[in-house]
């Protein structure tokens, strides 16, 4: 079995979403430093190497969630900056980069989410 290339930066806490191209975005947590990271990276498993994203994140954060939408940009929520966070935002695997959305009504971290039958997210918990 050969094992995948380190990751670009070393990390805890953080979040992996198979995207629909079968690559994995990898997104926030912490590395090593009491504070989360805005770094953010995607695993090829064809040619097995970590790349980092065009843009990082625009909130730092770990114990976030994420979930791949039908349209195939992945929405991450919440999670802890060095306190819970309020803010949601967008990756778009076609331009690799982040933008901000709209913000949960309340701040969370360590939460849940699911994708409902109607294409919205359901944020619970934390």
């Amino acid at each position: 079995m050969l094992l995948p290339a380190p990751m670009s930066t070393p990390r805890e806490a953080h979040l992996a979403t198979l995207l629909a191209s079968g690559k994995v975005l990898i997104t926030g947590g912490f590395t090593g430093n009491p504070l989360p990271t805005v770094s953010a990276e995607v695993f090829d498993p064809a040619t097995n190497t970590f790349t980092p994203t065009a843009s990082p994140m625009i909130t730092a954060r770990g114990f976030h969630h994420a979930e791949l939408l039908p349209n195939g940009q992945v929405l991450v929520t919440g999670g802890f900056g060095p306190s819970p966070l309020q803010s949601g935002e967008l990756y778009d695997p076609v331009a690799n980069t982040f933008t901000s959305t709209g913000s949960m009504g309340t701040a969370r971290g360590d939460h849940a989410s699911a994708l409902l039958y109607t294409g919205k997210v359901l944020v619970a918990g934390g």
